[in-house]
């Protein structure tokens, strides 16, 4: 049986890209009731509001998901209240959780949290050998602060607390704005509005020598779901697909796939961000039976058909 089934599920951020999918598969998984706290209504980085949110819901599982994030050029620009709120929000969830005796808790770590020159592939052994990439340290250190306060609370209070590491996400309901969306919504509205206006080139960012690796938003939320169900140790894990492709290369993918002809002019001007980023997936494929099930082609050609049937 399910281990979710009849439970009282939180999941913050359960309104978001992430959390909508993972809200879903809960569901699916016969969850009693599945609570998810709008950030209008309940504000996280404040403790009080945090506790009188669990007091009032009682959650027997809860998915910290809640972020304050996006791509390089919203790091650049935030990087205060990307620490302090995704520090605050980790600091309130986890501790009242601990306080009213909550069964477990999943948390969503980030790749960001991995130093800037990791080798490749990262493994979960290596989060602590060396500083993340600088655009997007304070996001990734907040969130690393997480797994130390996780796994303290696990050794002092006997917490359940597991935190897991995804990959840059992609897919359906993904951020489309350029302002603060992440490398692939973003190609893909750029090049997409370059083939509806018939625009002779795209300009994109950095040199195009950098490497991502990419998981589909659906396998990441089975990723987590799974976790919840069946692994309950103080080690962080990755959620990915052990597989990697350069910026020109995604550019490429991206441009056939929409059907623009133009070309593409990149500008080393622009951050290009970590130069690599693969991750080691052995341990959640050993520890509970983990593999993405998505290709990237197909996963791709569900989020353009995604987005365009909701650009309006």
């Amino acid at each position: 049986m399910s281990r979710i089934r009849c439970k009282r599920v939180m999941v913050t951020g359960g309104a978001g890209f992430l959390g909508s999918h993972v809200v879903e598969l809960v569901q699916a998984r016969g969850a009693a009731s599945v609570i998810v706290p709008r950030a209008s209504e309940h504000d996280l980085t404040d403790m009080r509001a945090t506790r009188e949110l669990f007091e009032a819901t009682r959650p027997e599982l809860v998915f910290h998901l809640a972020a304050s994030v996006g791509g390089i050029g919203a790091n650049r620009e935030n990087p205060g209240r990307f620490f302090y709120e995704n520090m605050a929000m980790g600091l309130n969830v986890l501790e009242t959780a601990r306080a009213l005796g909550t069964s477990k808790v999943v948390i969503a770590g980030t790749v960001c949290a991995y130093p800037k020159f990791c080798p490749v592939p990262f493994r979960e052994d290596e989060l602590w050998n060396g500083y993340p990439e600088e655009t997007n340290a304070p996001y990734g250190v907040a969130k690393k602060a997480m797994l130390v306060m996780a796994q303290g609370y696990r050794q002092q209070y006997g917490s359940n607390f597991v935190m897991l590491f995804p990959v840059n996400l992609y897919g359906p309901r993904d951020n489309f704005d350029l302002e603060s969306s992440h490398v692939i919504p973003a190609m893909i509205r750029k090049l997409e509005e370059a083939r509806l206006a018939g625009a002779p080139s795209v300009t994109l960012w950095g040199d195009g020598s950098p490497t991502r690796e990419f998981l589909y938003v659906e396998d990441a939320a089975l990723g987590l779901v799974t976790a919840a169900e069946a692994y309950d140790d103080a080690e962080p894990v990755n959620l990915g697909t052990g597989s990697e492709l350069t910026m020109r290369e995604l550019a490429e993918t991206i441009r056939a796939a929409v059907g623009y002809e133009g070309s593409l002019v990149w500008d080393p001007s622009r951050p290009n961000g970590q130069p690599r980023r693969r991750l080691d997936v052995t341990r959640a494929r050993e520890r509970f039976g983990f593999v993405a099930p998505t290709s990237f082609a197909d996963g791709l050609a569900t989020t353009i058909a995604w987005y365009r049937a909701h650009r309006a």
